[in-house]
């Protein structure tokens, strides 16, 4: 397949291709794809003759720089337009959506708005043959899609939050913070943290906590849980296993051990640190991101061994603790380009089915950087890939979430409603979390940093500056929390 790129009406001769993948009609990025721009044109190219989408981070005038997608198109000689592709697709999500949520009645306002969206995009049709023409319009089109497709996810999910909140539907850990263990000592950062959050993370590394085989320095963590637990504060702990090299030990990665010898000595880990805190920690991350990072290269088989003897581990030294399975990038781009990797549904549906015995799943929803998964993604389609996990028969935690603070990665990673900054971080998570916690599956949200960090993918994530002063992000969740518990 190939593309045209107007920008203003004129063919672009340069593009920078952010986070481009092709996906099947099954939604799956497709393996061996590859995306490239040559010479004035976006070229496709896919193993086989199924027909498949393009998405790719798109600027959008007086709205951001956005991850969109197209809709799967059949292979033809001549060259499609991106920009009323693009408009095509959007479209298409908000025909699907208003059925799937049963939301036809509009206001006068909408209705119009809808009707113009329409009438622009009949037209871009029409002017088909010109290029230039064809594309303007539908810029026009998708700018006030957009617009158009979050107001109607904010009001499906004010729908649904306020019926939830009716229902008393959250509990007391369903927002939660990944906690930074040397703050903890600190009385004035507890204080801050139990102004919102029921539930306090605490971050494992085994690559840290096991330096030589057999040997475990568990010291930080019982200083950081000991002060935790001293709070009116619940306890969460992981990931107890994640296979990227940063979370691996070093003698592990210098031994090549074979998959009997690694499952062996991963079982021993869980065990040790599951059995030390058993009575305080009441959440396990158990397993994080295999679907995507699997630094061995396991097969299905082992991927689904390794997951089942840590929850077996885990249940055995922590009976009545909730164990979860994390899932990275919820929309597997990953899949197209990184072998050993399994797409997020199939992983999921492959641990329910060998019949592991854990409580929940984990998806991971991080944006504003420019590594895989990481591009901004709207409101729209982050309420859409949520429902296509509801029908998952476990309960799903939203187990790291975060978006800048500043504006630093914006031109390869994306930006929503204008650069990056403390409001606009703020805005963001205000929306974000009214639609997650909006969602019946979802039982809980937890942000990734408390505070700032200096080595933190996405540039200024924090609630709360490295010196402990509340961002606007900070008071926009505890007015958040605040209204969930009628405070």
């Amino acid at each position: 397949m190939k593309f045209q790129i107007f920008n203003n009406g004129k063919q672009v001769t340069d593009f920078a291709l952010h986070g481009a993948y092709l996906f099947g009609s099954d939604g799956m990025a497709i393996r061996k794809a590859q995306v490239s721009f040559v010479d004035g044109i976006l070229e496709c190219y896919k193993p086989s003759e199924e027909t498949a989408g393009v998405a790719l981070l798109w600027p959008v005038e007086g709205f951001g720089k956005i991850l969109l997608s197209t809709t799967c198109l059949p292979e033809r000689p001549e060259p499609y337009n991106l920009n009323l592709e693009l408009t095509r697709g959007r479209l298409m999500q908000i025909i699907n959506k208003r059925e799937d949520w049963s939301i036809f009645e509009d206001a006068e306002d909408t209705a119009a708005l809808y009707g113009d969206i329409q009438d622009l995009f009949i037209k871009a049709i029409q002017e088909i043959t010109d290029g230039p023409a064809a594309s303007q319009l539908a810029d026009q089109a998708l700018q006030k899609a957009m617009a158009f497709s979050e107001s109607l996810a904010a009001k499906h999910a004010k729908l649904l939050f306020t019926a939830r909140g009716k229902n008393h539907g959250f509990g007391r850990g369903c927002l939660g913070c990944w906690v930074d263990p040397k703050q903890v000592t600190n009385p004035a950062y507890l204080e801050q943290l139990a102004g919102i959050f029921g539930l306090a993370m605490v971050p494992f590394n085994w690559g840290h906590i096991e330096l030589e085989r057999g040997k475990y320095d568990f010291s930080k963590l019982d200083a950081c849980i000991t002060m935790l637990s001293k709070r009116k504060l619940a306890i969460g702990a992981g990931p107890l296993l994640c296979f990227t090299k940063e979370y691996l030990p070093k003698w592990l990665l210098e031994s090549h051990p074979d998959f009997e010898k690694i499952r062996e000595y991963a079982y021993e880990f869980v065990s040790a640190a599951a059995s030390r805190y058993g009575g305080m920690v009441r959440t396990w991350c158990v397993v994080s991101g295999l679907n995507a990072f699997n630094h061995f290269g396991f097969g299905f088989e082992q991927v689904l061994e390794i997951t089942r003897a840590a929850n077996r581990a885990v249940k055995t030294a922590s009976e009545r603790a909730l164990r979860i399975i994390e899932v990275s990038n919820p929309w597997g781009e990953y899949y197209g380009q990184t072998s050993d990797t399994i797409p997020p549904l199939v992983y999921m549906d492959m641990v329910i089915q060998s019949g592991i015995n854990f409580d929940a799943f984990g998806l991971t929803m991080r944006f504003g950087s420019g590594e895989s998964g990481m591009h901004v993604r709207d409101m729209m389609q982050i309420s859409a890939i949520l429902d296509s996990y509801a029908p998952i028969s476990r309960p799903i935690y939203i187990t790291n979430v975060e978006v800048p603070g500043c504006d630093g990665d914006s031109d390869i990673a994306g930006f929503w409603h204008g650069p990056w900054d403390k409001l606009k971080q703020a805005e963001w998570l205000d929306q974000f979390y009214r639609i997650a916690l909006s969602k019946a599956c979802i039982d809980g949200v937890m942000y990734s940093n408390f505070t700032d960090v200096a080595d933190s993918a996405v540039p200024d994530s924090g609630l709360m500056t490295a010196g402990l002063e509340p961002k606007e992000s900070y008071l926009a969740l505890k007015r958040f929390r605040d209204r969930i518990f009628g405070r």
